[in-house]
């Protein structure tokens, strides 16, 4: 018979999981050594910190749809990594998270790196499995896997007695699982067809986890169908064409005011997939209280938590946009469409994605346009927290589904890690990090995992020598008295040489094109550290 240890690997290999992300520990080495009977099917990436870990697990989950998988040990390595779980659970990232645990003889006494699972995780993950018993292991991972993608994804963490590890246990199941989907009942797509029928000014908003090019498709034939205006939640831009005629633009941090004045205006406003948190809908203000919200979501859960429905949905991403698809045929736009209401949204977006000016120092704007000029459609970007993303956000087009790593959660310290899992997962594809100073030195110490496993991902330092955020809401707040938010940086370029990746400094935007070429070209690990100046606070304001 297997160990448990080798029917949970059996489990991830058998269900398609491609990468563990890992900090090794000597409370799991039973797993660690199960690996290495399967490393032609399952690569093992040893990171520095298992924040990092967890990180690149929740990117791998964004990007495939899969769990994405991290190992860590007990005690300091799952507090460590519970930060990429919160990320995962605010994003609805299906992720896997195992962490080591004591012997069940030491259970309950305070050994060495004990902690309660239950107790630690009860509010930031979907679940929490203790294998227990060695005859339920490949029940109980499997379990833990098919919780993962399930209704709303999320994080799901596997509690690793060390003494069970290498007991028998029943064979994996060998098959991939089939996990169940809701869809739209006909009736509901009928009441919707006739609240369009009876709209003026409709608009369809959309966001959320699990979906696909064959589902961006969809929801695309419907808005030209029904000459309807698309606008997405807070890091979710990657879910419709920027460039599309019909993409009216992001609600976030920092939206444009346009924007948010023509979703207050719209009489009827169809959220597909999104659960309408904080950030997206402005505090909480959207949608007006009174107007028409038809909310469609895999979780029922979710539908009505913080916005009355007039129409509730529940149904998977994938036979929603398909059933918008076909109904998309059978709608008569004349109304809306005669006055302009989609064309004038798209206008206000084209105006406010047009690169602003800077008074002194690099010019992101122009820096991320450039980019956008010189790399493929395909070219996935990654960013962590902080005022820095608002330029990348605001002047980037995404093109394609799977193009935006991103933390709705607003965790510094993700983009950097988050980038490597992409290069490994996509080594044919570009990958480009945006980090801001404070954020990039959360996980900086990655660059040693880049250079490792050869991810030739590149890393844009923004520097403003502050903690940029916090150091405008006290210029607004408490003007005249920064306090705490000053840095001392280091020289990022020959941080990065130190590595062994490549390392260069721009000072100028001019200077940024032939940066960047020269980072392309090496093939390998690449940063350019970008020093603007620190009044640039975001586009288009200055702080003072």
């Amino acid at each position: 018979m297997p160990t448990v240890a080798r029917t949970l690997v059996d489990t991830l290999v058998h269900q398609g999981v491609s990468h563990v992300f890992a900090v090794p520990g000597e409370s799991y080495l039973a797993v660690l050594d199960a690996l290495v009977d399967v490393g032609d099917r399952l690569t093992l990436v040893t990171c520095r910190h298992e924040a990092a870990a967890a990180n690149m697990a929740e990117a791998a989950g964004k990007l495939t749809g899969k769990p994405g998988v991290a190992m860590v040990t007990r005690g300091p390595g799952a507090t460590h990594a519970a930060i990429g779980v919160h990320t995962a659970f605010q994003d609805s990232t299906p992720m896997l998270l195992f962490v080591g645990q004591v012997g069940m003889d030491m259970l309950q006494r305070e050994a060495f790196q004990e902690i309660d699972y239950r107790q630690m995780f009860a509010g930031v993950a979907k679940r929490v499995v203790v294998i227990d018993r060695p005859e339920r292991a490949a029940e109980l991972t499997l379990s833990a896997y098919v919780s993962a993608v399930s209704g709303r994804p999320g994080p799901v963490v596997v509690v690793l007695p060390e003494d069970l590890l290498s007991e028998d246990a029943p064979a994996a199941h060998d098959r991939p699982v089939s996990v169940p989907e809701a869809s739209p009942a006909p009736g509901a797509v009928a009441e919707l067809a006739n609240l369009l029928a009876e709209a003026e000014r409709p608009l369809l908003w959309i966001g959320g986890p699990g979906w696909t090019a064959a589902d961006v498709a969809h929801v695309q034939h419907f808005a030209e169908d029904a000459q309807i205006p698309v606008v997405t939640a807070w890091r979710r831009k990657d879910r419709f064409d920027n460039a599309h005629p019909k993409y009216a633009g992001e609600l976030g941090l920092g939206a444009n005011p346009k924007l948010l004045e023509r979703v207050k205006s719209a009489d009827l406003v169809i959220a597909l997939g999104t659960r309408i948190g904080e950030v997206t809908s402005q505090g909480y203000g959207l949608p007006l209280p009174g107007q028409r919200l038809v909310h469609i979501h895999p979780d029922a859960d979710a539908i009505g938590k913080v916005a009355p429905a007039t129409l509730a949905i529940q149904s998977s991403i994938r036979l929603a946009a398909a059933a918008l698809d076909e109904l998309g045929h059978m709608i008569d736009p004349a109304r809306w469409a005669e006055t302009g209401w989609a064309e004038a949204a798209r206008a206000d977006y084209e105006a406010w994605v047009a690169p602003t000016a800077v008074a002194a120092g690099v010019n992101m704007a122009e820096v991320i346009a450039h980019i956008d000029s010189a790399v493929e459609p395909d070219a996935i970007f990654t960013n962590g927290a902080g005022n820095f993303a608002a330029w990348l956000h605001r002047f980037h087009q995404h093109r394609r589904i799977a193009t935006q790593l991103a933390p709705t959660s607003g965790a510094m310290g993700y983009g950097v890690p988050a980038a490597i899992a992409a290069k490994l997962l996509h080594p044919e594809r570009e990958v480009i990090n945006v980090a801001g100073d404070g954020d990039f030195l959360m996980s900086g110490q990655e660059l040693a995992t880049a250079v490792r496993y050869r991810a030739g991902a590149i890393f844009l330092v923004v520097d403003n020598g502050q903690y940029g955020t916090i150091r405008m809401h006290q210029a607004r707040d408490f003007p005249g008295r920064p306090s705490g938010t000053a840095l001392n940086n280091p020289d990022f370029a020959a941080f990065a040489r130190s590595f062994g990746a490549f390392g260069a400094t721009v000072t100028r935007t001019e200077d940024f094109p032939a940066a960047f070429a020269a980072a392309r070209a090496g093939g390998g690990p690449a940063l350019i550290h970008i020093i603007t100046d620190p009044n640039e606070i975001s586009p288009g304001r200055r702080l003072g």
